[in-house]
């Protein structure tokens, strides 16, 4: 900071000093003027006009310094009085220089503090999170503010900026503007008190929930019939005994299903104990051969309680479309899971199929044009499913396409099948332009295979068809389809083309299948069970068996996906490379770049590495034009969806995948480990 130049008097004061020589220029002019009247009058006043200059300057250059030191000397006491003042100031209060250093404060700000009086150290020193680079100054910031947690109150601390050379403008007396630098001003506002009366209140806050039975009837079914009553009777103590002790309300609305109403601050004790009613209700047991298992949905922080009400209903329908045994907290922001760890029950009933395919062929039937879609780099299942959604639009009598953009190697074989095939005309593949320029309010989009529109063959294509169908078996995610005007998802079903082959019994009768598009809908099925290993039930192998009544050909079909040996020493080798890791856990990487489409390798692998025994879930990760593809897998006891969506991507509970972007395969191996070991201590998995 540099000196300051010679104090000089200004305003007022500076004019009130003045006065008398002005009066005396005004005397000159009025002398002048009594020359041009009278010389001898005019005489008379040079000698006074002379005698009073004589005495006013005098009396101006003696005055001058006693007046300006009686105005020094009662600025300092002014000064002195405002300090007096600012020290007692209720409100904390420093000063601090244009380094950060604190070289003023008052006692409020001491007492807060607990710092004697005369600090003269860094802000730093006392507030961590306030560095140099936060404060007002260099950075063109005359003023900022920040929420601060200090000794255990919440403050908002607020800086401003005081440049020197504005203290000196605020001056009316003294005239010194040639200040260089600058002060900061802190103030500290306690809002402790504020913010325990609202967290009081976000606390008692409404959140509404909802509780389903997954498999009621599929568990009264597997008891004897005098004890149904006796299980129905537990189930309800403990879902009302569990909410109960939570202060909530439970209201049982039919015969499955529960309403709930609980307070913020009780949620979260739920929350902390990962909602342990999902496995406290698989206890009860009374000679029934399957577990009851539980879904919940619940909703907060909404602006309304029927926008609560809205959040639990779309958390409800998300924890079952993922396939039900966990809970789902919805709020505006974002949504979490919990549980989640056991298969769903495979339904033994056809009814929900038949009303899906009745109501599918209404919507078709209303439309003049089909158009059917996967997902991006599509497998044998999402094109199995697309040729079988294309035979009931055909039977229908209604135009039909197949959108795809890219012929991966593994679905190749079964598009050949189709490729200028006479019965088949030139238009039934088209690739995402060729689509969109079909697509209208005439036109309705089924997509299969997959629920969430970024991963589609083409997301753009959702926005230009109004009527939407979803048929899929993956366990929905955050991401979804939105206003679907049919939504099929069913995660126990082992593939689309299951579910396909079911809809195709009922929607048209006695409907003829060609041999080709019962191969392309077997091979799905095969695929995606990995030769109905995985995931297999009783309604897998009746819709194979209805295929396979309808021309599909099983040695046809293993031919079709015959692999050439530099694939099959790919995947060897990614199966020698395998780590294992925490005793239980398998992770390997296929880097087959040679190959034109490594990712099935890759899947092709972590199928294989769960042959290893103590293998609870194994993972292969495939670096593949810039990006890494994690394959991850399991059989029943890891819920290895539940990993891959931690890590963006998702899944089914035994079958997940994940796409990395912008990492190396390092980098992505500890993202995988890490992940993992967060998992295990949160006891997610």
């Amino acid at each position: 900071m540099k000196n300051r130049k010679r104090v000089k008097l200004k305003g007022r004061i500076k004019t009130f000093t003045r006065f008398s020589i002005y009066l005396g220029i005004l005397l000159c002019l009025m002398n002048l003027a009594i020359f041009l009247l009278d010389y001898r009058a005019g005489i008379l006043l040079v000698f006074f006009t002379a005698f009073y200059f004589v005495i006013t300057l005098s009396l101006y250059f003696y005055n001058k310094p006693v007046i300006i030191n009686e105005l020094v000397s009662f600025a300092t006491e002014y000064g002195q009085i405002q300090r007096k003042l600012l020290r007692d100031l209720d409100l904390p209060y420093a000063l601090l220089d244009d380094n950060g250093k604190v070289i003023w404060t008052n006692q409020a700000f001491e007492a807060v503090t607990h710092q004697p009086k005369g600090y003269n150290k860094s802000i730093t020193g006392l507030f961590p999170s306030i560095t140099k680079d936060r404060l007002p100054g260099d950075n063109d910031i005359d003023e900022a503010q920040y929420d601060l947690q200090y000794d255990g109150g919440e403050y908002v601390i607020k800086f401003k900026k005081i440049p020197l050379r504005e203290m000196a403008e605020y001056s009316s007396m003294i005239d010194a503007p040639d200040y260089n630098g600058y002060l900061v001003a802190v103030f500290l506002f306690d809002e402790t008190a504020l913010h325990i009366a609202l967290q009081e209140v976000d606390d008692q806050s409404l959140v509404v929930g909802m509780i389903y039975l997954d498999n009621y009837e599929e568990a009264l079914a597997s008891v004897e019939e005098v004890r149904r009553s006796l299980l129905i009777a537990l189930i309800d103590r403990k879902v009302n005994k569990y909410i109960s002790a939570q202060d909530g309300i439970c209201k049982k609305l039919e015969k499955d299903k529960y309403l709930v109403i609980l307070r913020k601050k009780s949620l979260a004790q739920l929350q902390e104990a990962r909602f342990d009613l999902l496995e406290d209700v698989k206890t009860v047991n009374i000679g029934n051969e399957m577990a009851v298992t539980i879904s919940i949905g619940i909703g907060m922080d909404g602006l309304t309680y029927a926008q609560n009400y809205e959040f639990a209903r779309n958390a409800i329908d998300l924890a079952l479309g993922r396939g039900g045994d966990q809970a789902v907290l919805k709020t505006p922001e974002n949504i979490t899971y919990y549980g989640g760890k056991s298969q769903q029950v495979e339904k033994n009933t056809r009814v929900k199929a038949r009303v899906k395919a009745h109501a599918l062929r209404e919507i078709i039937t209303s439309k003049d044009r089909v158009i059917v879609m996967g997902h991006r780099m599509p497998d044998a299942d999402s094109f199995g499913a697309t040729v079988g959604i294309y035979r009931i639009a055909q039977a229908l009598g209604r135009k039909a396409h197949i959108v795809l953009n890219e012929e991966t190697v593994s679905i190749k074989p079964l598009v050949d099948l189709f490729r200028n095939h006479p019965e088949y005309e030139p238009d039934m593949i088209i690739n995402s332009q060729q689509a969109i320029e079909l697509a209208g309010s005439n036109t309705v989009l089924v997509v299969v295979d997959v629920n969430k529109p970024s991963i589609t063959e083409c997301p753009d294509l959702l926005r230009y068809c109004k009527s939407v169908v979803v048929l899929d078996h993956h366990r929905q995610g955050t991401e979804t389809i939105e206003n679907a005007t049919l939504s099929y998802v069913e995660p126990y079903a082992s593939s689309t083309c299951e579910m396909v082959s079911e809809i195709l019994q009922y929607t048209y009768d006695n409907i003829k299948i060609r041999s080709e598009e019962a191969d392309s809908m077997y091979a799905g099925i095969v695929i995606d069970t990995n030769n109905f290993v995985v995931k297999a039930g009783v309604r897998t192998f009746e819709a194979a068996a209805f295929l396979r009544r309808n021309g599909a050909d099983v040695t046809r079909v293993r031919k079709l996906f015959r692999e050439d040996a530099l694939e099959y020493k790919a995947r060897a080798d990614a199966v020698s490379q395998a780590e294992i890791y925490r005793q239980c856990f398998s992770i390997s990487v296929c880097t087959a770049d040679d190959l034109p489409n490594p990712t099935v390798i890759g899947a092709q692998a972590a199928n294989e590495l769960l042959n290893i025994k103590g293998i609870k879930a194994s993972f292969v990760l495939t670096p593949y034009q810039g990006k890494i593809y994690v394959s991850a897998r399991s059989i029943d006891e890891v819920n290895v969806q539940i990993i891959m969506e931690r890590m963006g991507g998702g899944g089914h509970m035994s079958v997940a995948a994940c796409q990395m972007e912008s990492v190396g395969l390092a980098e992505a191996i500890g993202v995988l480990k890490h992940t993992i070991d967060t998992m295990l201590e949160n006891g997610e998995i």
